[in-house]
């Protein structure tokens, strides 16, 4: 479990002491994401910032697990938090838990969604759109079509489900429908590509890697790897390099991990579509003090804080990256 508080003075709620008198005592505010990664790193940053700006606490807890997940909120409630934001790595399944802390706490979805739960915001990209943009980079990479094989962690939150389908549905020729579902392990084609196949890694680097080397085993002449999950570019690399097809296949990737962000820059790697991770955690602590305090007038009419996706490529990473490494040094 990894704890960062951030300690400000915030006149906000008392504590009572022994001896009758007030305490001052800071609201703190928590972010609960769904895994260990880079990208929840620069997450924390952005919700240790807002912390800092509004003089209240901050803790960001990472579980180990889904499961793991559900007790860390539970114990943040029973340190008395004023609002959660929670990245929930099973929304489907874990409704009822948003709900009951949603009755007690605000409570904010970031990054992937539980639109059917009573969360009071959902903030993030829409990430059918962003597969969309995946898919307009593996357009660009391979213009002429070709065999192409999809790499991601899960597809039990809809986050993953819905930029996978963007993706498909942009390389097969579809009108845009966020609610179709291609399953996993079924050949989808259209007139220039054809998705070949959809390997799940579980969230875990090292299973990744072994799915690109058996992705390449397989099929013997991919033209495009993409990676939907921030680690997986760097593990195709590194069996793209091992077999000597670095540039014979491209890779077209999803977020900003250093290693995605170095392949971008040396030509390994086409492109990448990032999110704004250090928005999403700065947003959310900034909306979990407003509802806190009463003021629910920040809630968009649809329930969306909606922060576009961009896509970076080997002309601008430079610039990004020096942005990223700013955010992340103060």
């Amino acid at each position: 479990m990894k704890i960062v508080i951030i300690t400000a003075v915030f006149l906000g709620t008392f504590l009572f002491t022994g001896c009758g008198e007030k305490k001052d005592q800071p609201e703190t505010y928590a972010l609960v994401p769904p895994s260990v990664s880079n990208f929840w790193e620069i997450c924390r940053k952005g919700g240790a910032d807002a912390a800092v700006e509004l003089g209240v606490e901050f803790e960001f807890v990472t579980p180990e697990s889904i499961t793991d997940q559900k007790v860390k909120v539970e114990d943040l409630l029973s340190k008395g938090v004023q609002g959660i934001a929670i990245a929930p790595g099973d929304p489907a399944n874990q409704t009822g838990l948003i709900n009951d802390v949603a009755s007690r706490v605000p409570l904010v979805t970031v990054d992937t969604d539980a639109p059917e739960s009573q969360r009071k915001v959902f903030i993030g990209i829409d990430n059918y759109e962003a597969g969309w943009l995946a898919g307009d980079l593996v357009r660009e990479a391979a213009p002429e079509g070709g065999e192409v094989v999809i790499f991601i962690g899960n597809i039990s939150q809809l986050n993953s489900r819905q930029r996978r389908q963007g993706l498909i549905d942009n390389l097969v020729g579809r009108e845009k429908d966020s609610s179709r579902y291609d399953v996993p392990g079924e050949v989808v084609k259209g007139d220039r590509y054809s998705i070949l196949d959809t390997l799940l890694d579980g969230v875990d680097a090292p299973k990744a890697k072994a799915n690109a080397a058996d992705a390449l085993t397989k099929h013997q002449n991919l033209s495009v790897m993409v990676g939907l999950f921030d680690y997986n570019a760097g593990q195709i690399l590194e069996e793209l390099k091992q077999a000597n097809k670095v540039g014979e296949i491209q890779i077209v990737s999803f977020d900003e991990h250093a290693n995605t962000l170095a392949g971008i820059k040396e030509g390994s790697i086409y492109g990448t579509v990032v999110q704004n991770p250090y928005q999403y955690g700065y947003q959310a602590v900034k909306m979990l003090h407003r509802l806190s305090e009463g003021d629910h007038s920040a809630i968009p009419e649809n329930g969306v804080i909606e922060i576009p996706a961009r896509i970076i490529k080997k002309d601008h990473v430079e610039e990004f990256q020096r942005d990223l490494e700013t955010k992340l040094a103060n």
